[in-house]
């Protein structure tokens, strides 16, 4: 299990959770890529700035971000999606951070969003990273929370990562019913604290151990640092201070590497989306609405 889905489970009186509505979703085909699962919440008005969300390792986009829904809604259009071979994601050959970054350039064509501020949360915010390094034209701004630019930084964590890339092949044939269980329905249902536990275990258990495995190899070769000082997209860093899997002194190392990135600290740690929302929540909104205003200068120039 991923360090987000063993704090999770189990989360019935241990979280603070909102009384929110789901939003419905919908699978989404990406031309020459596959379909995933795609939430898209409108804003307050045709012209709110469009806001993508990418999730944390092992989750989907719904259960590392529905806490958030109700705030950011209120500002901005939201949209989720599930990245590969993450809940109901694309199914391919092998997991790419490179290939997932172009499936959400590619989802903005099909949606027709010309540039959106592209969120992550900790693997989502890696693949941020590479969104606006490979399509830096479809990226009004980035906000990276409880993220990094590098691992492997130490022989424990090279040996982690190495061997999680192999170990977990083995697992490769199963993973196609593995990841197709989720909750059918849920998607229009209220989400209350009696049925939260439920409901995010099926959505852990929509994952399977061989995608969480190749993701984490995936992200062991990642590193970023060479080429974050030319990131030119308005930029925030949320920083969960209490992280135990990755240091805060690493997240804030990130945000000085890129010009101009804003902090902005939860005083949480490194499942704080879910688990100590009503702070994370607040500080996501500051960081978004900062780089939101600051894309809204950038790009009038």
């Amino acid at each position: 299990m991923t360090p987000l889905s063993l704090a999770l489970a189990p989360l019935r009186n241990r979280v603070y959770v909102p009384f929110v509505r789901l939003p419905e979703g919908r699978r989404v085909e990406l031309p020459g890529r596959g379909s995933t699962y795609v939430t898209d919440t409108p804003g307050p008005d045709p012209h709110s700035p469009t806001v993508v969300l990418l999730h944390a390792l092992g989750c989907t986009g719904l259960l590392t971000w529905f806490p958030a829904l109700p705030a950011l809604s209120t500002r901005f259009r939201v949209i989720t999606l599930d990245q590969r071979w993450h809940g109901q994601g694309i199914r391919s050959g092998d997991f790419s951070l490179h290939e997932a970054a172009d499936d959400v350039a590619a989802l903005l064509d099909v949606l027709e969003v010309e540039r959106a501020l592209v969120v992550g949360y900790s693997m989502g915010g890696v693949i941020a990273q590479r969104v606006w390094r490979q399509h830096p034209r479809r990226v009004a701004g980035l906000v990276l929370a409880a993220t990094t630019d590098r691992f492997q930084l130490t022989p424990l964590e090279r040996t982690f990562f190495t061997g999680m890339g192999t170990g977990m092949a083995a697992l490769r044939g199963v993973s196609a019913t593995a990841a197709g269980r989720r909750m059918a329905a849920v998607a229009a249902a209220p989400l209350e604290p009696s049925g939260i536990e439920a409901w995010a275990l099926a959505e852990l258990r929509s994952t399977s151990p061989w995608a969480v495995g190749q993701a984490r190899a995936a992200l062991g070769r990642h590193h970023s640092r060479p080429w974050l000082g030319r990131i030119d997209a308005p930029t925030a860093v949320v920083v969960t201070t209490r992280d135990k899997v990755i240091p805060p002194a690493r997240q804030v190392g990130l945000a000085r590497a890129i010009p101009g990135a804003t902090l902005h600290d939860v005083d949480a740690g490194h499942a704080a989306c879910v688990l100590a929302s009503e702070r994370f929540v607040p500080a996501l909104m500051e960081a978004t609405t900062t780089v939101a205003a600051r894309a809204r200068d950038f790009h009038a120039r």
